[in-house]
């Protein structure tokens, strides 16, 4: 079944690339958004016996796409940054949990540990809700190059109409690839660099430059509702400054653990994170609009499909056995009645009504007989 998925999103890709894909819905949406992050999964060589052999680490691209609900604003809805940003319990476990070097840098302590997280990330217990709501989901997975799967993206937003709508949104971390899938098939989108990503370089840079804990926690603060208010531009300053103190970065080759926490490298990946993305964090322009600022809806989705092919014990064949069932978990994941459609039209399908046989009961009895 997971090589009869890919048969038919393959089919979906040359009719995209021939201007022949029909959309699949009439209803073009008001607000959309494309999401898309990474995971990674542990394959093996097939067809060498009993056991694993060649075992790999790959990476299985995910994509969220998804219609949303919400009002516009004439002004920016939330011009300070959310409680949760400022909870040090919740600021420290968001960066632990995040992957990359920002996620690697020491945790800041802060005396008040007894503050409680918020149960969601941007935006204010009993506030009024700004955030855009989610609607429905679709999702893409594969473990093909980013080439291949922005054409599966593309293909994925044309037929749910998405080129269409009125506000369109594409949110994803720094990672390369994504913005050369954002520049080759949703150039038409709002690029939106992940809020969320920024806080952890943002945080990880304060915790290097300052002497003890309770300035890197103010310092942090500044930096982030810099960020928050779309100000990246003045915490670069003072990242230049921090650097030009700080001297040379050191050498990249071999890092033990201790060196990747060197304040120097951790200042100039926070420099280097910023600069490339500052053109995509004018996030008081997103939230009048009404477009989300995170990721957190692919974020979320990765974390949904790895949870059925990622662990220890796991080791999918690779190519073949790894992508077939990531088809799976994408058509599991999609809420639009995919999966129940996909058994319902395959030949050979259980609830459909077989053709009656052509011989009369006497003549399977004569042959029979015979």
């Amino acid at each position: 079944m997971g090589r009869e998925l890919i048969a038919r999103r393959d089919r979906k890709v040359v009719e995209h690339r021939r201007r022949q894909l029909e959309p699949r819905t009439e209803v073009i949406p008001v607000a959309v958004v494309v999401e898309v992050d990474g995971g990674r999964i542990r394959t093996r060589a097939a067809g060498s016996g009993p056991g694993v052999h060649g075992a790999q680490n790959k990476e299985d691209k995910v994509a969220c796409l998804a219609t949303l609900s919400g009002p516009t604003f004439a002004a920016d809805p939330c011009p300070e940054p959310p409680e949760s940003f400022h909870c040090p319990r919740r600021v420290r476990r968001l960066v632990q949990q995040m992957k990359g070097a920002a996620g690697e840098a020491a945790v800041l302590e802060s005396p008040d540990e007894s503050a409680s997280p918020r149960s969601q990330v941007g935006e204010p217990e009993g506030a009024e809700r700004w955030s855009p709501t989610r609607l429905v989901r679709t999702c893409v997975a594969s473990l093909e190059t980013s080439a291949s799967f922005g054409l599966m993206m593309a293909a994925e937003a044309q037929e749910r109409r998405f080129y269409a709508a009125p506000r369109r949104a594409f949110v994803a971390d720094g990672q390369a690839y994504n913005w050369t899938i954002w520049r080759g098939y949703f150039g038409y989108f709002e690029p939106i660099e992940d809020f969320l990503h920024a806080v952890c370089y943002v945080f990880s840079a304060a915790a290097a430059v300052s002497a003890d804990e309770g300035a890197g926690w103010s310092q942090y603060r500044v930096w982030m509702r810099a960020c928050w208010q779309g100000r990246a531009g003045e915490v670069l300053v003072e990242l230049d400054q921090w650097q030009a103190r700080l001297c040379e970065t050191p050498p990249s080759e071999a890092l033990t653990a201790e060196e990747q926490r060197d304040p120097r490298r951790v200042v100039a990946q926070a420099r280097s994170y910023l600069g490339n993305n500052r053109n995509r964090m004018d996030y008081p322009r997103y939230r009048r609009h009404g477009l989300p600022t995170t990721s957190s809806l692919v974020e979320s989705l990765v974390g949904e499909a790895n949870a059925r092919v990622k662990s220890t014990q796991k080791h999918w064949n690779r190519p073949d056995g790894a992508e077939s069932i990531l088809q799976l978990r994408a058509a599991v994941l999609s809420q639009d009645d995919r999966l129940p459609r996909f058994f319902t039209e395959r030949p050979g399908c259980p609830f459909r009504k077989r053709d009656t046989c052509c011989h009369k009961p006497e003549d399977v009895t004569a042959q029979t007989v015979a």
